[in-house]
Parts: C-alpha cells; sequence; structure tokens
C-alpha cells in the first residue's frame, strides 16, 4: 500500500474515532492504533464496505450498526481461572491482606463476558472472604456486560474451566457453584449476588470508590503509552495505600509514570502492591 493511501486511510480512522466519540461517547482515540485499525478492518470486510469512511454515516445514524462494531473493536476472549499460576499466587501474596480488611472492595476492570469476575468470586468464597465483598465489574461493550449479568454458558465450557479451577488451587467441588439445566449453566445467586456490572469507559470515566484490589488483566495491550499512563493514573486515584493492581502477564507498570507508586509482588504474574501517591508511604493495618 503507497503511503498516500495509508495517509488516507488514517485520515478515515481518525474521522471516524472524533464521530464515535462525540456521538456517543466512547473514546478510541488512545487506544493502540495498530490494534484498532486491524479490528476495524474485520469490521468494513464484515459488513462489505470498501472504505473506513463508509462506516462513518453508519456509526451515525444506525444504532445496531454502532453495537456491531463496538463488538468488532471490544476484546472479549476470555475464560474461568485463565492463566491459572494467577490465581494460586493471589491466594499465596493477596489473600492475607484481604482478610485484614474489615470490607472489602474488589474493581474487574475490562471484565469482557465475566468468566474472571465469577472466577475470583468463587476464589474468595472459598478463602472465607465473599461474605464481606464487594465486586464491581465494568467494561464498555454493553453486549458484553449483558451476557455477564446473565451468568449463563455452555456446559461445554465447563471441561476447560473445571481444569483451569483446579490448577488454580481449587479447594472444593467446581460443579456444586453453577446449575446445569436446559442445555446452559448457570453461576449461582452466591455469586451474582456480590457482583454489580456497570457500564465504564477506562479512557473518559473517572474513578468510582476507593478499591482494596483491582484487576485489569490483558486489557492495557490494546492500549497505547499515553492511556496506560492515565488509566494507571486512574488505578492509583483508586486504590486505598496497601491495596493491589493485578495486570496480565504480558503488562507492566514499569514504563509508566506511576511505577514508583507499586511494589511488585509477582513479577511473572504482574500483581502488585499500591504505596500511596508517596514514594515511601507505609501500608496500613485495615481500611475501616
Amino acid at each position: 500500500m503507497s503511503r498516500e493511501l495509508v495517509e488516507v486511510e488514517n485520515l478515515e480512522i481518525e474521522l471516524l474515532l472524533i464521530a464515535i466519540h462525540r456521538h456517543h461517547g466512547l473514546d478510541l482515540r488512545e487506544y493502540s492504533q495498530a490494534s484498532l485499525k486491524r479490528r476495524l478492518d474485520a469490521v468494513r470486510e464484515r459488513e462489505g464496505l470498501q472504505f473506513f469512511s463508509e462506516l462513518l454515516p453508519r456509526v451515525i445514524h444506525d444504532r445496531g450498526f454502532y453495537r456491531r462494531l463496538v463488538d468488532g473493536v471490544s476484546v472479549t476472549v476470555t475464560e474461568m481461572f485463565r492463566d491459572p499460576g494467577f490465581f494460586v499466587s493471589v491466594r499465596e501474596n493477596v489473600i492475607d491482606t484481604l482478610r485484614t480488611w474489615p470490607f472489602i472492595k474488589v474493581w474487574h476492570a475490562g471484565c469482557a463476558t465475566g468468566e474472571e469476575v465469577y472466577s475470583f468470586a468463587i476464589l474468595l468464597k472459598e478463602e472465607g472472604l465473599l461474605e464481606r465483598a464487594q465486586i464491581y465489574a465494568t467494561d464498555f461493550n454493553e453486549a458484553s456486560l449483558e451476557k455477564a449479568r446473565a451468568a449463563i454458558y455452555s456446559p461445554d465450557d465447563m471441561k476447560l474451566f473445571t481444569a483451569n479451577y483446579l490448577q488454580a488451587g481449587g479447594k472444593g467441588d467446581f460443579s456444586s457453584y453453577y446449575r446445569a439445566r436446559y442445555g446452559s449453566a448457570r453461576f449461582s445467586d452466591e455469586l451474582t449476588d456480590k457482583i454489580t456490572f456497570s457500564r465504564h469507559n477506562l479512557v473518559s470515566d473517572g474513578s468510582f470508590g476507593e478499591m482494596n484490589l483491582i484487576v485489569c488483566r490483558n486489557v492495557f495491550i490494546y492500549f497505547g503509552r499515553a492511556l496506560q499512563n492515565q488509566v494507571l493514573t486512574l488505578f492509583g486515584e483508586s486504590l486505598c495505600p496497601g491495596g493491589f493492581l493485578c495486570l496480565g502477564n504480558r503488562e507492566t507498570v514499569d514504563f509508566s509514570k506511576s511505577k514508583h507508586c507499586f511494589e511488585t509482588l509477582d513479577r511473572a504474574e504482574r500483581i502488585y502492591r499500591f504505596k500511596g501517591l508517596g514514594m515511601d508511604a507505609e501500608y496500613p493495618v485495615g481500611n475501616g
């Protein structure tokens, strides 16, 4: 592709992102441009369109098309107890401190269709912490949130989920957490009652409370460096001193402006403890 055509495509995408932001309030302008362009290209081809500019009027005038586009650019690949070693590390490095707090608030940012959120709810239950915990799960994709709220998944997925659960240090019978009937599996009310699913855009929305634990795995890899710094600042504003941040194993705070605010607990699994906004902040015993 010639340089001129690349510049034209980049201009078309720039105008499309401005339209999405101004008309729908969704800001994708600081996402990794290479990843976003690949996903928009897939949407364009699926819709049988030749140019990115042809997406623009449909984004403005066709609500159904807009939802399909959001689904297309969202990252919803997930599974229960994905990367089991991460959950083993949470049990080893995080749980004991969570026990010191009288009430635990957890934020799953970029929760997709909810599998990881229910994984954490099960972990907290097995550690005796679910009763005094509240889990907030957010995403900008409303279709993903609808599936997450329903808590209904395919029974075929449960074989993989069960294997992951056992490798993640599960302490019980995984099948006791859901009921399979009529060709689907639904997680129990004991888990769903502790989870609040909400629409939230990490790019443009602010903090909504002080958290003890923030989980945002496999999301930063789709952000540019400026947006990573912006979101890490948001997480710092949302964590209590001594709280925890969990990123995906291909993500890090090492190159961010906020790196001095975090202590690394598990470098392989990217689990960090928040020291506070000052470099020498001390950890509190609790938040109550």
